[in-house]
């Protein structure tokens, strides 16, 4: 029997050769918003390990917008000059198509990075003032966002307008807007985080406004064979918050606007929340809104297993899947997944001499020949 975790997937001018993405994961390592060395290293390991689409980070469409000082942003020229040298790495040696999500934090932004703890920054060591939709902190002890005013709500559309055609002149295949995980379009979308009793809260077409405002600036701006997808939270895992109807009614409306796929994620935004973690415990919410829609669907979420992720295309409970953690701890999981299922994964040419049906493989004077190689990849 055939995988269909490894059948190929198309989405617009987007060719995947496989199902399988590789999930934005901070890394808390820019310097100014400025990728290095690091973001080299790190996307150059996926770049040429075989999956269906590569995703850069969470990156800030303005410096407030970041989680911390260390978090990526598109936000200057050097910002895109940097991005532009670990995108020609990465096009130059690998065979995965590279993606690229642009976020705000709102108010979760200004804290420290992970390894230091993650608490909210102090005046002294750098912080710096955030925003939300209302000024309701995070959580006590989180700063306290400013009231986004007209000019700030429009500071920060422009800010994703132009981080969207730095993304297209740089040549990313595809852009992903984070609306999920308690940063700033989720928490105009939240009823927990979205106090206003203007245009833009109240009723859920008021909290989808913003969100939706800047997702058709952002669409206008792209070409029309380059996939815009968004990622959400499904749930807020908090009574009275974001749910499973809201998220299948905001689908629905970014599916008549031009949406090409829906990332399902879940939680993020209130401290309170109660996630019943476990292998695949978001999956269930990406086969409900993609039974509503006709949008493609990411599943992510504890995803480890190669069986797990076939069972999930399989079944119909996603179109592709997305592995984050996973990934990190194995950078070849797509080659071990594919040797589990029987199927055939790109393999850069330098480590062909590894592939289960190759080993040993080239030999000085005695390369393997190309139908050898063609049958053992996929690759022609």
């Amino acid at each position: 029997m055939s995988s269909e975790l490894f059948t190929p997937y198309k989405m617009r001018g987007l060719e995947m050769s496989n199902r399988i993405v590789v999930a934005p994961m901070c890394q808390y390592s820019a310097l100014d918003g400025t990728v290095g060395d690091w973001h080299i290293m790190h996307l150059g390991q996926f770049a040429v390990a075989g999956s269906g689409l590569l995703f850069v980070e969470a990156t800030g469409t303005e410096p407030e917008g970041r989680i911390t000082p260390g978090c990526v942003g598109l936000y200057s020229d050097e910002n895109e000059a940097a991005l532009a040298r670990v995108l020609k790495f990465c096009n130059s040696y690998g065979n995965v198509p590279v993606g690229i999500q642009l976020a705000h934090a709102g108010r979760k932004a200004s804290v420290d990075v992970p390894w230091r703890g993650g608490a909210p920054l102090t005046v002294d060591n750098g912080a710096w003032q955030t925003v939300g939709p209302s000024a309701e902190p995070y959580a006590d002890g989180w700063h306290t966002p400013d009231a986004m005013t007209d000019e700030k709500l429009a500071r920060v559309k422009e800010s994703f307008v132009q981080a969207a055609k730095r993304s297209v002149r740089l040549g990313f295949r595809t852009i992903e807007l984070h609306c999920a995980h308690g940063y700033l379009l989720h928490q105009f979308l939240s009823p927990i985080s979205n106090r206003r009793n203007d245009t833009y809260g109240g009723s859920l077409e008021g909290r989808m406004r913003y969100p939706l405002e800047i997702f058709d600036a952002v669409r206008a701006v792209m070409p029309d064979d380059m996939p815009l997808g968004v990622r959400i939270s499904a749930t807020d895992w908090v009574d009275e918050g974001w749910d499973i109807d809201g998220s299948i009614a905001f689908a629905k409306v970014l599916e008549v606007r031009g949406c090409d796929y829906i990332d399902v994620s879940s939680g993020g935004n209130s401290p309170h929340q109660k996630i019943p973690v476990g292998p695949g415990y978001q999956t269930g919410f990406a086969a409900d809104i993609k039974r509503e829609t006709s949008l493609s669907m990411m599943a992510v979420g504890k995803i480890t297993d190669p069986l797990q992720a076939e069972h999930i295309i399989r079944t119909g409970q996603a179109d592709m899947v997305s592995l984050a953690r996973g990934m990190l701890y194995d950078p070849r999981w797509v080659w071990h997944a594919a040797e589990k299922l029987r199927a055939k994964a790109a393999f850069a040419p330098q480590y062909l001499r590894c592939h289960p049906e190759l080993a040993g493989e080239p030999v000085p004077g005695n390369p393997p020949p190309p139908e050898k190689v063609a049958a053992a990849t996929g690759e022609t």
